[in-house]
C-alpha cells in the first residue's frame, strides 16, 4: 500500500460518507466543470459530502515520460478553482509507481475506508488500478460488493462538437487561439512567474518591459503579441505581451515579456500574473528598430482602446 496516499487521504478523512470524482483536472477546464456539478448534486441527493480527487503529476506523464504533456494549472491552482465550484473536498494526491501498481480493489478499498466512498462519478474513458483494470463496468462489479454505486457521463462538447478537453486547451493555446482556450476553460487562460533580468532592449527602445520566467511544465501560449491584464499583487494593469525569440534582435531564448501601460515601477523579483484576452498578431522581424517601434505603438494603442472600450 502507497504510504504517501494513505497520508494523503487521511487528511481529508471523514465518516460522513462521499460522493466522488477522480482525474487530473488539469485546468479545470468547463467539461471538469460539468463532472464536478454532477458530483455536488448527487452528494446534495445522498446527504454525503462532495469529493474530488486531483492526481499530480499527471498519471500520463509519470508512466509515459516520452509523451509529457504541458500543464495547465499547477495543483495548488486546481484545488483553489475545484474549491471555487462549490466542492467540500479537493484532495490533491501524488500520482507515483508505488500508487499504480494498485489493484482497483486495493484503491476503492482505500477510499472507502478513509473517504467513507458511496458514489463514484466517472467519465467514459475513465480507468482505475494496475494494468487499466478498472473499467467502468469493473468499478460497477466492485461497488456492488463495497457498498459505493458508479455513474458514467458523457463528455462535454463544445459549440462546434467538438469534446472539451485538456489536450484540445494545450493545441488551441500553443497555436496562438486563444478564444477557443478561453471557450474552453470558461475563464481567460493566464501564467504566473517571477520578472527576471532580461536584454534590457525593451528600455532601449522606449518599452520597457517586464520579462515574466514561466517555469515548465506550463504551457505557454504560440508566439505572438497578446492583449493582457497584468497582475501584481492585488493590483491589475493593462499590458501588450511579446512571447517569442524577438526575430528583430534574434535573442537565443524564447521570453515572455509584458509592456505594462502607464507604470514605472521596479518590480524585478516579483511575481507577476498575466491573463491573456486577444490575440494581436503573430511575431514579425522587422527591418530595422524604427519599424518595430511603429508596430509596437499599433500593438499600444489598440491595446488601450481594447480595455477602455471594456469600461464604458
Amino acid at each position: 500500500m502507497t504510504v504517501t496516499a494513505v497520508e494523503e487521504l487521511r487528511r481529508s478523512r471523514t465518516d460522513a460518507g462521499t460522493a466522488l470524482t477522480i482525474g487530473t483536472f488539469d485546468g479545470v477546464h468547463r467539461g471538469h466543470q460539468y463532472v464536478v456539478e454532477q458530483v455536488i448534486a448527487q452528494a446534495k441527493a445522498r446527504e454525503v459530502r462532495s469529493a474530488v480527487i486531483t492526481f499530480h503529476p499527471s498519471p500520463r506523464n509519470v508512466l509515459r515520460p516520452d509523451l509529457a504533456a504541458g500543464e495547465l494549472s499547477t495543483v495548488e491552482e486546481r484545488v483553489v478553482l475545484l474549491r471555487s465550484l462549490g466542492v467540500d473536498l479537493a484532495i490533491p494526491l501524488t500520482f507515483d509507481r508505488e500508487l499504480a501498481q494498485l489493484r482497483a480493489r486495493e484503491f476503492t478499498d482505500l477510499l472507502s475506508r478513509e473517504l467513507s466512498l458511496k458514489h463514484l462519478v466517472i467519465g467514459p474513458d475513465f480507468v482505475l488500478g494496475n494494468g487499466r483494470e478498472g473499467t467502468p463496468d469493473v468499478l460497477r462489479e466492485i461497488g456492488h460488493e463495497r457498498g459505493f454505486t458508479v455513474d458514467l457521463l458523457f463528455p462535454l462538447l463544445d459549440d462546434s462538437k467538438d469534446r472539451v478537453s485538456s489536450t484540445a486547451i494545450r493545441r488551441a493555446l500553443e497555436s496562438g487561439d486563444i478564444s477557443s482556450a478561453e471557450r474552453m476553460l470558461g475563464r481567460p487562460y493566464s501564467v504566473r512567474g517571477r520578472v527576471a533580468r532580461g536584454y534590457h532592449r525593451g528600455s532601449e527602445i522606449g518599452f520597457p518591459t517586464a520579462n515574466v520566467a514561466v517555469a515548465p511544465p506550463r504551457v505557454v501560449p504560440g508566439d505572438g503579441v497578446y492583449i493582457t491584464r497584468a497582475r501584481l499583487g492585488g493590483e491589475t494593469f493593462a499590458a501588450a505581451t511579446n512571447i517569442g525569440n524577438n526575430p528583430t534582435f534574434d535573442n537565443p531564448d524564447r521570453t515572455v515579456e509584458a509592456f505594462i501601460l502607464d507604470f514605472d515601477r521596479d518590480i524585478y523579483e516579483q511575481d507577476l500574473e498575466l491573463e491573456f484576452l486577444e490575440r494581436l498578431r503573430g511575431e514579425e522581424k522587422f527591418d530595422g528598430v524604427e519599424a518595430l517601434v511603429a508596430q509596437i505603438n499599433r500593438d499600444v494603442d489598440r491595446t488601450r482602446t481594447f480595455f477602455v472600450s471594456r469600461s464604458d
